[in-house]
């Protein structure tokens, strides 16, 4: 029988040590946060196997691996920001920040997202996923091909379906998945309205900010 991992259970015993608020607390919390993403990341990929499509009985469908990625990855980015940003700069214990790793502050949702994100790419899985937008206050976020433009159109215009397609990366094929970011939290609301080098500053709550891209190698 294959172990359970109490999701639950494991992250209030994080958020518990969050009240921690010396430096060195801090930055224990972030690394057993960005280390529990990184291991329910690979659970996943160490339980199921990768098809590329419905034709392998012995395999999952990418599109539907896909879809579990993207639901744990959004589960975790919210709960890091509602039970812990939230809840720490309601206490007046720990703010969040751009500059997180100079002004011992929490990285902001994004930033935990994305450095959940590196780690995942030295991972046997050969998976990556990262954040991208029509209006990125990162320029590196931004569109990088046509398929990544044509997943951030589809997406903004009909938010509730991922766009797919297969995409080359060398000799290597790739499915591509694309779903859409919505402004869930005040925290990424204010952050992306006041910053200086955002595009935008007219977000309000619910609204398609950009899109989560994963991408899954279709042979292993």
């Amino acid at each position: 029988m294959r172990a359970f991992i109490p999701y639950d259970q494991k992250y209030f015993h994080i958020i518990e040590a969050v009240q921690l608020r010396t430096e060195g607390g801090r930055i224990m919390i972030m690394k057993s946060l960005v280390l529990g993403i990184a291991s329910l990341f690979l659970l996943m990929f160490g339980y199921f196997g990768i098809s590329s499509g419905a034709k392998d009985a012995g395999g999952i469908p990418a599109e539907k691996v896909a879809d579990m990625l993207h639901s744990v990855i959004q589960s975790n980015r919210e709960f890091y920001t509602q039970h812990v940003v939230e809840r720490m700069q309601a206490k007046g214990a720990a703010v969040a920040s751009e500059n997180w790793r100079t002004e011992k502050t929490l990285p902001l949702p994004a930033q935990f997202l994305q450095e959940s994100a590196r780690l995942s790419i030295n991972s046997t899985a050969k998976v990556g996923y990262k954040l991208i937008s029509l209006w990125p206050i990162n320029k590196q976020n931004g569109a990088k091909s046509e398929a990544e433009q044509r997943g951030l159109t589809a997406t903004q215009q009909n938010p509730n379906r991922p766009h797919t397609e297969v995409v080359m990366n060398g000799a290597d094929a790739y499915l591509m998945a694309i779903y859409a970011d919505r402004a869930v939290s005040q925290a990424c609301i204010g952050c992306h309205n006041a910053h200086q080098d955002s595009p935008r500053h007219d977000f309000k709550q619910n609204d398609v900010m950009g899109a989560i891209m994963i991408m899954i190698p279709l042979k292993l």
